[in-house]
């Protein structure tokens, strides 16, 4: 077998067997199914069994998994709970996090450039992990999940316009020009998606749903495409053009198919959550410098700093911008909520390695705290919330049927 060959094997038997595992600790204590996707791909990876390596194939494959999972986390917002002063909110608090951020990654990495990285990461929000965790507890029902929903969404956009601006090597004219060419683009799309579709458009969803035509899945990857191909064209981030392509997707498939929205909906996230999401994580784990965190003690140091940064940089903005109508546990929740990162970080910290800005260490200890983030901090605000919301029926009857 092929050395890719080998290592997807691996992979997918993760992929398998990460659920397991999910749902038998979970009886306990839920716990994140991305944290066990990322601990086995550092086991099999080449700092613990070295049965599994990365190769051009595998990182395609995880690239396309990251762009699955932004594109989800755009597909999640609902413009109707993110808007007015929540939205201002949010927006206010991710400004306030990203000057925090850059000023304390001056300061930790010595210099413009890898502060830059490490202050982006700073402000970055795990929407696509956190969401499922909202569903199953019942947090997504009512005001807390609007405002978390509206926050997350701006930590997890904001970084990404950031990473456009201040991380593309461009001047910040140029990156502003191109950001508003695509906004534009954008905007045209979003004013086309919500014009009445004409009758032989829903007709044909409705006829090819069952069948190998499967019309409606193909229009979801043609508007992935060309969303992805007008922000590769204007040398901006792929994921840019993918949570823009969740928005877009909702506001079409409302409008033209909403009886059928959540059946197509749940065939792309078979694809995403079958296959190309477990992919980005379990390379994550394999891609992980196990021994470049361990062998140096200003890294390992800086793991536990960047987790605390996580909550005051991310957190601190949001516990005083949030809603005035939300308590101090509800505002607990939401600082935990928010404060927990991953993906993006994954993210920038491999451009910072492409870059240069970044050393293996420094781009581990920030890997590192996302993952502990993912695990612990949505634990905390579960357990601080307890008795607030009601689990859905999916997450009960998983439960009782295990």
């Amino acid at each position: 077998m092929s050395h890719s060959g080998s290592t997807l094997v691996l992979i997918m038997v993760i992929a398998v067997l990460a659920p397991l595992l999910a749902y038998g600790v979970g009886r306990r204590v839920p716990v994140p199914l991305a944290v066990f996707e990322i601990l086995l791909g550092i086991c099999v990876g080449p700092d613990v069994l070295d049965w599994a390596h990365s190769d051009a194939l595998i990182d395609g494959l995880s690239e396309l998994g990251l762009t699955m999972l932004i594109f989800l986390a755009g597909y999640e917002i609902e413009f109707g709970k993110v808007r007015g002063d929540t939205l201002r909110r949010s927006v206010w608090a991710w400004l306030a996090a990203l000057a925090l951020g850059l000023t304390a990654g001056v300061l930790l990495g010595g210099g413009y450039s890898t502060g830059v990285f490490i202050g982006v990461a700073l402000t970055s929000t795990a929407l696509g992990t956190v969401l499922p965790v909202l569903r199953d507890s019942g947090g997504l029902r009512g005001r807390f999940g609007s405002v978390v929903m509206a926050f997350g969404a701006v930590g997890e956009f904001g970084p990404i316009i950031a990473m456009a601006l201040l991380l593309s090597g461009r001047t910040a004219a140029q990156s502003t020009v191109l950001l508003a060419v695509f906004a534009a683009l954008t905007a045209a799309a979003v004013y086309w998606a919500l014009r009445p579709r004409p009758p032989w458009f829903a007709h044909v969803i409705a006829k090819t749903l069952h069948t190998s035509g499967q019309f409606a899945v193909r229009f979801v990857f043609l508007l992935i495409a060309l969303m992805l191909g007008a922000s590769t064209a204007l040398g901006l981030d792929v994921l840019l053009g993918a949570f823009a392509a969740g928005l877009i997707t909702r506001l079409v498939l409302t409008g033209a198919a909403p009886e059928a929205g959540p059946e197509i909906l749940a065939k792309v996230e078979g694809v995403g959550f079958g296959f190309l999401v477990p992919v980005f994580f379990v390379v994550t784990g394999i891609e992980f410098d196990l021994d470049s965190l361990l062998s140096g003690g200003r890294e390992l140091l800086l793991l536990p700093v960047f987790l605390a940064l996580f909550l005051v940089v991310r957190g601190g903005p949001m516990w005083l911008l949030a809603p005035r109508d939300l308590d101090r546990t509800d505002r607990g929740a939401l600082v935990l909520y928010g404060s927990t990162a991953l993906p993006l970080v994954v993210a920038i910290t491999t451009i910072g390695l492409d870059d240069k800005a970044l050393s293996a260490g420094e781009a581990a200890a920030l890997v590192g705290a996302g993952m502990v983030s993912v695990l612990v901090f949505p634990l905390l605000a579960l357990r601080i919330r307890a008795g607030r919301d009601q689990p859905s029926e999916e997450a009960v009857s998983g439960a009782e049927s295990w």
